[in-house]
Formats: structure tokens, C-alpha cells, sequence
């Protein structure tokens, strides 16, 4: 679909982009509701994030979606926040309105849609759970899995300093115990990803009738997801959370409010294959 010198611009920051599978998934969306605008992926070093968005506010852009490792300065650079943002410390969602910029946080929504939909909207309420991580998708995870009332919910993290600013029961790495009694573990970290180190993570406290997901979506099948379903897991990909987290950002971009289908995800399912 072509475009015109009106088109609304709006992408996704992160280093590297590559692997991204945002500008598919708006594209998706652009093109099924006929709309005048683009969304491009662009490699931005920690140190060049700052001078990027502010010239591309100067280019006329909308906004930007933020991806790892930027979310934590996002937040710092953004003049008003969101409560979801001021709660996870993150920021994945930048708007330039009004000669402002707006911060907002959609992961820990997302994650709660996407577990929701996968499990049931009370599947961890009352209940025990971990989380692989302590940077900003940590961050979101612990906001997601309040809302849904986990009881209980532990840190497992190398970084003990991050991992404490976040206020939850600490276990170290290789910590056995901290996967003993759990209904659900998530990892938030990069570990897994396309181009990324393996996850070294041992399942063999986890209770069996644990759910275990992963926010890493490319590859879908991660190491720690066949891994989980070898051993009798449930199991619960990262295709939902960036699908539910992008839709509020769409309609923040563009003006329209877009549906999550199974269509949406056949199209990205088949470009994670394609490459």
C-alpha cells in the first residue's frame, strides 16, 4: 500500500531490530484498515536514543513503540507518564503530542490479555508464581501478575541490585527452591531470543502442573518452551503479549483501535518462518 506526504509515521526503537516482528504486525493492521501511514524499525544505540527521538519528534513522527534495551530510558526522557509506566519503571510506548512527550507502559496489559486469553483471567489468582528477570519486562510481568491477584510472586535474577528495586522475594539463579510450588514461570529476559544467548535455567523443581511462558517471540518455539512441554507443561508463547501490547499503541499512532485475531496471528506465525 502506498503512501502519502500526509501519512502518519510511527516505528519501534531497539538495538538490534531486526528481529522484530512489530512492523509486520502494524502493517497488518495499516493495511486491513486502509490507512495513510508507515511503521519502521530502526537500530538506535543506548548512547544515540535521546538524539533519535528527538529528531524524529522534529521529522513529524506520532510516536515510537520501545524495545529492549531502551525501555528504562524512555522512561527518563518522558515528560508525563502513565500509572502503568510509573509502576513498572518502563516506558514502551513514546507520544509526541503537544510538544510533549508522553510515556506509556502497554506490556503489563498485554502479558495480563495474553495470559488471560491462554489460561483463564483467574488462572494465577491466590497463587505462587516466578519470574525469570529483573529488567523492564520483569518489571511488567510483577504489574501484570498483581492485577490478576497473584498471591506470591519471587525474582529469580543475576542482577540482584535491579532485582530489589523491584520489591518482590528474591532467589538467587540457580536457586532450586525458588521454582518449588509455582502455578506459573515466566521469563522476562532477552536470553533465548534470535541471535541471543541460550536461557540456562533448570526446570527440575518445577512442579509439573506448572504453566511456563515466555515473552521471547522470535523464535516462537523457544529452548525453554520445549524444554517445559518435554517435561508435561502447559506452555504459552510470546506471540500474545506483543499482539495485546500493540494494539493500544496502533490506536494511539493512527487513530484506529484494531482487533487481535487468529489471522494476525497466522500472518506473524508465518513471517517467524519465513524469516
Amino acid at each position: 500500500m502506498s503512501i502519502s506526504g500526509r501519512a502518519k509515521l510511527a516505528g519501534v526503537i531497539g538495538w538490534p531490530v531486526a528481529h522484530s516482528l512489530s512492523p509486520r504486525l502494524h502493517g497488518f493492521w495499516l493495511a486491513a484498515h486502509g490507512i495513510d501511514g508507515a511503521y519502521v524499525p530502526l537500530a538506535v544505540a543506548r548512547q544515540d536514543f535521546a538524539r533519535v527521538v528527538a529528531a524524529l519528534r522534529k521529522a513529524g513522527f506520532t510516536g515510537m513503540n520501545v524495545t529492549v534495551p531502551h525501555k528504562q530510558a524512555a522512561f527518563a526522557i518522558s515528560e508525563t507518564v502513565d500509572d502503568a509506566a510509573k509502576a513498572s519503571g518502563a516506558v514502551n510506548l513514546l507520544l509526541f503530542r503537544d510538544g510533549r512527550i508522553e510515556g506509556r507502559n502497554t506490556d503489563a496489559a498485554g502479558l495480563a490479555a495474553s495470559l488471560g486469553e491462554a489460561l483463564g483471567k483467574t488462572a494465577v489468582a491466590g497463587k505462587d508464581v516466578a519470574i525469570l528477570g529483573a529488567g523492564g519486562a520483569a518489571r511488567a510481568a510483577v504489574l501484570a501478575l498483581t492485577t490478576m491477584g497473584a498471591r506470591n510472586i519471587r525474582l529469580v535474577a543475576r542482577n540482584r541490585q535491579r532485582a530489589e528495586a523491584l520489591g518482590q522475594k528474591l532467589f538467587d539463579w540457580n536457586d532450586a527452591k525458588a521454582l518449588e510450588g509455582v502455578a506459573l514461570l515466566i521469563n522476562t529476559t532477552s536470553a533465548g531470543m534470535e541471535g541471543q544467548s541460550a536461557l540456562d535455567v533448570n526446570l527440575d523443581a518445577l512442579p509439573v502442573t506448572a504453566v511456563v511462558s515466555d515473552v521471547v517471540y522470535n523464535p516462537l518455539d523457544t529452548a525453554l518452551l520445549i524444554a517445559a512441554r518435554a517435561r508435561g507443561h502447559r506452555t504459552v508463547d510470546g506471540l500474545g503479549m506483543l499482539m495485546h501490547q500493540a494494539a493500544p499503541a496502533f490506536e494511539a499512532f493512527y487513530g484506529t483501535r484494531p482487533q487481535v485475531t487468529p489471522a494476525l496471528r497466522a500472518e506473524l506465525k508465518k513471517a517467524l518462518r519465513h524469516g
